[in-house]
């Protein structure tokens, strides 16, 4: 008879575990999808932010050289990812074929003007920090104008502005969810050895010595369930990777890193406090208490 309660109580033991491993794994896949969602975002955004260039009219009196060198020094700004130098004979070649028809036949000359194309870093996409960049480069003795598009820098910014934030709060939601299920799970499981925690209390033993066995089996449990969403984690990623491959997610290794590591600290944090609270409730309860 002993032997068969014994043998009831492991598997119950076990089941107990294996809900508290699935749970953490839901969870944390979940809480993945939509951290890749947010990382992707704003790796995105960056790209986007990166096509926008703010164009350099040089005037005629500057010589090529003196544009090659200003070029040069342009390269080497920190707000720079890269600058483009169009000739005015080439721009004029661009405008003729957008338009359809070549203007310098009618004109008789080329009113266009060379031009560096300056494409900013994504830190500097910014309204406030291209008007900086805009009034620098008005002072320069080698630049006749400054050009760029002031009402989309405002609305890309607006745009990325109010998508992250929402992306944020969603997650954030999610993650709140994310612990109030794991910490369910997580005090069930403790529940079942309300009466070991009692037992070993009435014997003299410290808080911290039966907390630990609690906190260090949740924290396996919690890892667990963190590498099983992982694999799911993967394959999605794998799947979205070969049918939407302009994304390039196999190739983003920071996001990937910072989205592994994400996940396996929330796993270890979540497991830790939860455990923690869970036995500390248990400890604190009288014997009549227990029952309830």
């Amino acid at each position: 008879m002993s032997a068969k309660f014994d043998s009831y109580q492991k598997r119950r033991l076990q089941s107990s575990y294996l809900s508290v491993v699935i749970s953490i794994a839901l969870v944390l896949f979940i809480v993945g999808i939509l951290g890749l969602v947010l990382l992707k975002s704003t790796s995105v955004a960056n790209r986007v932010k990166e096509k926008v260039a703010i164009t350099l009219f040089i005037k005629d009196k500057v010589t090529q050289k003196q544009i090659k060198t200003f070029r040069e020094s342009l390269l080497k700004e920190e707000f720079t990812k890269k600058a483009i130098y169009t000739s005015k004979e080439r721009a004029a070649k661009i405008y003729s074929k957008e338009i359809g028809e070549d203007f310098l036949e009618f004109l008789g000359k080329n009113p266009l003007k060379n031009g560096i194309d300056i494409y900013l870093k994504a830190a500097f996409v910014t309204p406030e920090k291209m008007q900086e960049i805009e009034t620098r480069f008005l002072k320069n003795a080698f630049v006749a104008d400054v050009s760029y598009d002031k009402p989309l820098i405002k609305l890309l910014t607006k745009n990325i502005q109010r998508i992250s934030f929402w992306l944020f709060v969603l997650s954030a939601f999610c993650g709140l969810v994310a612990m109030i299920l794991i910490n369910s799970s997580i005090r069930l499981s403790v529940y079942s050895k309300r009466f070991n925690i009692k037992t070993m209390q009435m014997v003299g033993a410290t808080k911290s010595f039966i907390r630990r066995p609690f906190i260090w089996r949740s924290i396996k449990l919690g890892m667990i369930g963190a590498i099983l969403s992982l694999i799911g984690l993967a394959v999605v990623i794998y799947y979205i990777d070969k049918k939407i491959p302009a994304l390039a997610l196999l190739e983003d290794y920071v996001s990937l890193s910072v989205l592994v590591g994400g996940v396996l600290l929330s796993a270890f944090i979540i497991t830790w406090i939860s455990t923690f609270f869970a036995t500390q409730r248990f400890l604190n309860l009288k014997t009549d208490e227990l029952y309830y």
